[in-house]
């Protein structure tokens, strides 16, 4: 029996009836209707995307969430190639005409992704964030049909000024643009995925509805996010050292609109300047920020460039690949009247506020 993308979405959802309820959202212009058999599923993502929530209309995006246990999809996955820097499996996918199912190795979590039907299938309000990534890779493929570059990169607006934040791997983007978030005059963008385009009057910056997801050494050294771990936790974490608590792993959502502020989420912004943190814990070396060519230092694009992943399908219906090298031209093209600027040295969170708020705004 040849498996099709309709006989995989009959098996994932398993007889389960949708329930009455449904999540209507617009994220820059784009509709989508999220639906699903469990109605607390519901209010959990329309409690998180409620900065995004609208009325019911015809949906550009069709999105079915089944909560089941983990679903024994029989198929023969394969391990999604992870990127440099990065190790232990995360995706694992199988091809199908006209779709692919991806499988997330750790939760069991399975996807659904084709031009028909999109599908997420398992224990959904447990793992309630891969269902909010599955959403928004929605979001993303949209962007990219219509010619938005994606971007390894947070985003924040000041006075109508716009900053791309990126850094390698560790490098402290969402704590830099969480500390700058503290300035009341600054609204958040995105926090790791950024895109960006071409327009007549310049490079516009969109951002996705996805929280600052943050680990705790961020929170246990910004005030304003302190309510987030309990006083006994966060004085028990400050005890590890540096490097270790940096490393944690354990994230938190934060609620922008909640910790800063009713009406600091923007969702578009004019590009005025790309930061990208090449700055090191470890160093003793002062703080420096420099403008730089990034035709002449190719070597930082590493830092900005990001692959669409594993949910990735083309307009034409075929899907990127684990083997597709990322491409610097759009890059180059895009930022080649955009200010870019490195900062080296040591790691100073404050200081490079300041400096993004006197010189690159």
């Amino acid at each position: 029996m040849n498996t099709t993308v309709e006989s995989v979405a009959h098996d994932l959802q398993g007889g389960a009836e949708l329930c009455d309820d449904e999540l209507f959202l617009k994220p820059g212009g784009c509709g989508i209707r999220l639906r699903s058999n469990s109605p607390e599923l519901i209010a959990t993502l329309a409690d998180y995307f409620s900065h995004v929530v609208s009325t019911a209309a015809e949906p550009d995006i069709d999105i079915i969430a089944i909560e089941r246990q983990a679903p024994d999809t029989g198929l023969e996955f394969v391990d999604w190639k992870r990127e440099p820097g990065k190790t232990g499996r995360k995706d694992s996918y199988v091809d199908l005409p006209g779709g692919r199912v991806v499988r997330k190795v750790r939760t069991g979590m399975v996807f659904l992704q084709s031009g028909k039907i999109l599908m997420a299938a398992g224990p959904c309000r447990e793992y309630d964030n891969q269902v909010i990534n599955y959403i928004n890779s929605q979001y993303m493929n949209w962007l990219q049909h219509r010619d938005w570059l994606i971007c390894h990169a947070a985003g924040l607006e000041y006075q109508g000024k716009g900053l791309c934040i990126a850094g390698f791997s560790g490098g402290g983007k969402s704590t830099l643009m969480l500390h700058m978030l503290d300035n009341d005059a600054v609204s958040y963008l995105t926090n790791d995925r950024l895109f960006i385009h071409a327009g007549p009057g310049g490079v516009v910056a969109r951002g996705i509805p996805k929280l600052p997801r943050i680990n705790p050494g961020t929170i246990v050294h910004n005030p304003s996010l302190h309510e987030l771990i309990p006083a006994q936790q966060r004085e028990a974490l400050l005890q590890i050292p540096p490097q270790q608590l940096w490393e944690l792993e354990d994230k938190y959502d934060v609620h922008v609109d909640r910790i800063y502020g009713a009406g600091r989420i923007a969702e578009e912004m004019p590009l005025t300047a790309v930061l990208i943190l090449n700055w090191q814990r470890d160093s003793t070396e002062d703080l420096t920020v420099s403008a730089v060519d990034l035709s002449q230092r190719r070597d930082l694009l590493a830092a900005l460039m990001k692959s669409p992943g594993p949910f990735y399908q083309y307009p034409d219906g075929h899907f990127l690949q684990d083997t597709d090298a990322l491409d610097e031209s759009p890059y180059l093209d895009i930022l080649k009247n955009t200010a870019v600027y490195e900062a080296c040295g040591r790691v100073d969170f404050d200081a490079m506020a300041r400096r993004c708020f006197t010189d690159l705004l």
